[in-house]
């Protein structure tokens, strides 16, 4: 299955791969952050790796489609920019807590390789496309 994806979907699975790292290294460095208390649907663990995970899998599951990495780039958009707009990541880049801040550098440069290379393989994949059927 791996051969047929192009090399910026790779990237785009490398991405989020490097995403999910980093949220690790964010559950490692504050553990009480992602209790099951104050967690997602009662989860103990970053919400953001099953999203990421979400994602990857519609991309697989649509591979044959030319616009198969919006998945991942809309997910990297989502965590990144919205989250960055709407001011949950500044605070943990300014955090006290030095794995707080390496995991999410980590995470957001990851999901922005994603969103690049996400982008970058549709617009491959749908110029690729155009020249078969002329």
């Amino acid at each position: 299955m791996f051969r047929r994806l192009n090399r910026n979907t790779l990237l785009a699975f490398a991405g989020m791969l490097v995403g999910i790292t980093g949220l690790l290294v964010q559950w490692a460095a504050n553990p009480a952050k992602f209790s099951a208390a104050q967690g997602f649907f009662g989860l103990a663990f970053p919400p953001g790796i099953l999203f990421i995970v979400l994602a990857g899998l519609l991309m697989l599951a649509t591979a044959r489609w030319c616009w198969h990495s919006v998945f991942g780039a809309f997910i990297a958009f989502w965590i990144v920019g919205v989250g960055g707009i709407s001011g949950q990541l500044a605070p943990n880049l300014v955090s006290s807590n030095p794995g707080t801040v390496a995991g999410n550098v980590v995470m957001s440069a990851g999901l922005i390789l994603a969103f690049g290379a996400g982008i970058a393989s549709m617009v491959h994949a749908r110029r690729a496309r155009r020249l078969v059927r002329n």
